[in-house]
């Protein structure tokens, strides 16, 4: 790992793969949680989809996609095995988060003995908006962690979001607790986060990547779950500050729109299965990989696409799925 101050910590290397809960014979969809997908918007209705059907193909009990209310009928349609629900919209076609935090509480939604899904994916298809949406959308993420959500996916535009904030607002991305948060940036997205170029982040992957989950993690109290980074791309990079794993699954193939959507609905899928942050990120990006490599032997790496990854997860999940004979 290339020299820095920031990676100076002792930092421990995960190279095992977390194993896979086994199911109980008397579970049910219940019992392997609900995973509460946030996201998508006019002219990007198919995130969300993609979000939810990943997590379903990845052991998930049940999938709710909560969409602005002009788009919900297409997200809809794009996957019936997943519920999904209307929130209100700005005039653009974009969530308003205010009016859809007042929709959630009348509806129990923070309520763990009601509605409280298991697992939050947010930022698939948002969209961006201005420092008081920016805001507005982490007050709403905020009710959900601090009504006990078991953990928290934050990708795509709601990483940019963070970063709409002044550094002196109390929900810029490294000033607020982030408890059981798997935030899954791209290089742009972390150079965003950290004022710094993509390809300052690109020639010190894991070093920046440490860097910033560090910075959340002060302050996050230490009894609560440790926020983890996921760096994706080439050899993405999970690390809580402690340990770190490098994916050595997936290949070019996988640079293709959606792809980043599919990791967060498994991602939301393994958190809301119980299993631990880091442990969830470890074995989720090493599936998403499995399964662009079962995609690219299907149909090479030029002609790949995001459903094709998700249509391969069952390969993938083979190899460590405890009910089926490994590959």
């Amino acid at each position: 790992m290339p020299e820095s101050k920031e990676s100076k910590p002792a930092v421990r290397r995960i190279r095992a793969i977390p194993k896979m809960p086994p199911r109980s014979e008397s579970g049910h969809k219940g019992t392997y949680g609900r995973v509460l997908v946030i996201g998508g918007s006019t002219g990007m209705a198919g995130a969300p989809a993609l979000v939810a059907r990943a997590a379903l193909r990845s052991g998930a009990g049940l999938c709710v996609m909560a969409t602005p209310e002009p788009v919900q009928p297409t997200v809809a349609g794009l996957y019936p095995c997943a519920t999904s629900i209307p929130l209100p919209a700005t005039r653009d076609g974009r969530l308003d988060p205010s009016a859809s935090a007042r929709w959630f509480e009348k509806q129990g939604w923070f309520d763990a003995e009601h509605a409280l899904p298991d697992a939050l994916v947010i930022g698939p298809g948002l969209g961006t908006g201005d420092r008081k949406h920016a805001r507005k959308v982490w007050e709403l993420i905020d009710r959900f962690r601090q009504a006990g959500c078991r953990g928290c996916v934050v990708d795509a535009d709601a990483l940019n979001l963070t970063c709409r904030a002044e550094r002196t607002e109390a929900h810029v991305w490294d000033r607020c607790p982030q408890p059981g948060t798997i935030f899954t940036p791209h290089p742009g997205e972390l150079a965003r986060m950290l004022g710094l170029s993509a390809r300052q982040v690109q020639q010190d992957r894991e070093g920046l990547a440490l860097k910033a989950v560090r910075q959340m993690a002060a302050n996050t109290p230490a009894s609560d779950a440790r926020p983890v980074v996921v760096l994706k791309g080439a050899g993405t990079v999970v690390t809580d500050g402690q340990r770190l794993y490098a994916n050595r699954t997936g290949n070019p193939g996988m640079a293709t729109g959606g792809s980043g959507d599919v990791l967060s609905g498994i991602l939301g899928a393994l958190l809301a299965q119980g299993i631990d942050a880091f442990e969830a990120a470890v074995l989720g990006v090493y599936v998403h990989g499995r399964a662009g490599d079962a995609a690219a032997d299907q149909f090479g790496q030029v002609a790949m696409t995001a459903t094709d990854i998700i249509d391969m997860l069952p390969e993938a999940w083979k190899g460590v799925d405890p009910s089926l004979p490994r590959s």
